[in-house]
């Protein structure tokens, strides 16, 4: 039983000491891009990671990401969902310590993508600098970096260097370069500066104020042409209305004025019954009588 006993022991303090060690396996990206871009949609840069995990990754798992604190909340926690056929958004926990803002979010698929403002850039006068940092939470086996020039930009210059640009699609020029791989705990930094005249925006985004182009006046001129229409159609509508009304009321009043005028009629003409007396004994008489009824006397009807 001792035996027994004794190997029991070993086998679950094994067991147990094994957990954490399968706890503790480092996540690796298999790649992942770092996309900078500059007065895109708001006065500061648009950072975008987008990030492949490496095969051996089991799913689900938890990440953790540095971002500057002063970066505020991120503008999007995402992953690929192939079922929904796009990014879904993937709930998160912030905390603070010191300059840095750790994001703690589990993920179900490989693909992730998390983006955010940062508000270093330095602006002074038509100079723009700034200066980003990759803190070096994970090993990453091919790191890429894409810059995006703003619009309006002369001069830019990118250190380390990533070559000549190429337009994009949008208009725009892009600076991409292979950086290759990075271990967990490399640091990785890049920083731009380039000229800039206005304060215009590569697109306009949810924190561009739009002025009027012209100044409005404190009256404005009523176009009358794009009401006439509807004041026709509602003058005809009254007069329809206006018409039923007094057709519906001047057929209930025919009636009564027939039997008005039926009334007047008689009266007018004499056709009403006039009382007939004897002109010898007084008593009344019926209009048909010849003789009074009473003395018989012949009545003087005339």
């Amino acid at each position: 039983m001792r035996k027994w006993a004794h190997f029991l022991l070993l086998f679950f303090l094994a067991a147990f000491a094994a957990l954490p060690a399968r706890g503790q396996e480092p996540v690796t990206f298999s790649s992942m891009q770092i996309a900078l871009w500059p007065e895109y949609d708001r006065p500061s840069v648009l950072v975008i990671y987008r990030i492949v995990l490496a095969d051996q990754v089991s799913l689900p798992t938890r990440l953790s990401l540095r971002i500057p604190a002063s970066a505020g909340e991120p503008n999007a926690v995402a992953e690929i969902d192939v079922a929904a056929g796009g990014l879904v958004n993937v709930a998160y926990a912030r905390q603070v310590s010191g300059d840095w803002a750790t994001l703690d979010f589990t993920v179900r698929s490989p693909e992730i993508q998390v983006e955010y403002y940062d508000p270093a850039l330095d602006r002074q006068d038509v100079s723009r600098h700034f200066e980003y940092l990759w803190p070096g939470d994970y090993t990453i086996q091919a790191l890429s970096i894409e810059i995006q020039q703003p619009l309006g930009a002369s001069n830019l210059r990118i250190s380390p260097s990533l070559g000549a640009g190429t337009p994009g699609q949008d208009g725009l020029t892009y600076y991409l370069a292979e950086i290759g791989s990075v271990n967990a705990g490399q640091a990785f930094k890049i920083s731009l500066d380039y000229d800039k005249v206005s304060n215009d925006l590569s697109v306009i985004g949810p924190e561009v104020s739009i002025q009027p182009s012209a100044q409005i006046p404190e009256t404005v001129p009523v176009e009358w042409s794009k009401y006439l229409p509807w004041v026709l159609v509602i003058l005809v509508a009254a007069v329809l209305i206006g018409g039923g009304v007094w057709y519906w009321v001047s057929g209930r009043q025919k009636p009564a004025l027939k039997k008005a005028r039926q009334r007047s009629r008689k009266a007018s003409t004499g056709t009403s019954e006039a009382a007939i007396y004897c002109h010898q004994c007084g008593k009344r008489a019926a209009s048909e009588d010849v003789f009074c009824r009473s003395c018989g006397t012949r009545l003087r009807t005339g």
